[in-house]
């Protein structure tokens, strides 16, 4: 297991050895020896069909960090940097990951997150650092011209919540 920089300070992605055989594969996901910034408190786990986006959430109050793996399909993931001091805030990183990849990806607190389903199904598990709080989840548009993210579907399936998020002005 390796840890790889991105150009976001405290982003990365986590390389993992996958062992294939006739039977299918193993993949280990996490080792605490491999990032000791973050207790992971509690698991979470998404179905999507292809076409569902969904994001770009955060906690606006004890952010939580994220180590999120594709464990069925492949999605197009986002992380937009909310962090205001960061020489990133306002950018974000993207990465097609998918259950064939041997990568899985660390976002620390401080970042939205959003995905796009890009296969028939996709089943997306992730750790949280901190546990959710409802009154504190917030939304920014996916398609908020400002952020231009490149996302790969025009015309996504989207929940009522996510089609209501914030744009990212209004954020600041």
């Amino acid at each position: 297991m390796k840890l790889i920089k991105t150009k976001f300070k405290g982003l990365k992605l986590i390389k993992s050895k996958i062992f294939k055989d006739k039977r299918g594969f193993f993949k280990e996901v996490f080792q605490d020896k491999i990032e000791k910034n973050n207790k992971f408190v509690f698991d979470c786990m998404s179905y999507s069909r292809k076409n569902v986006l969904r994001g770009l959430h955060f906690q606006s109050i004890n952010s939580q960090a994220k180590l999120l793996t594709v464990a069925e399909g492949k999605i197009f993931d986002v992380s937009l940097d909310l962090r205001k001091k960061s020489k990133s805030y306002g950018k974000y990183f993207s990465i097609e990951l998918s259950q064939d990849s041997d990568l899985s990806i660390l976002i620390p607190s401080g970042f939205a997150h959003g995905f796009l389903c890009l296969s028939k199904k996709c089943v997306v598990y992730y750790k949280c650092s901190k546990y959710r709080n409802k009154k504190s989840e917030k939304t920014i548009l996916w398609n908020d011209p400002d952020l231009a993210i490149k996302w790969p579907c025009k015309k996504p399936l989207v929940s009522k919540k996510d089609k209501n998020g914030i744009s990212f002005k209004n954020l600041k």
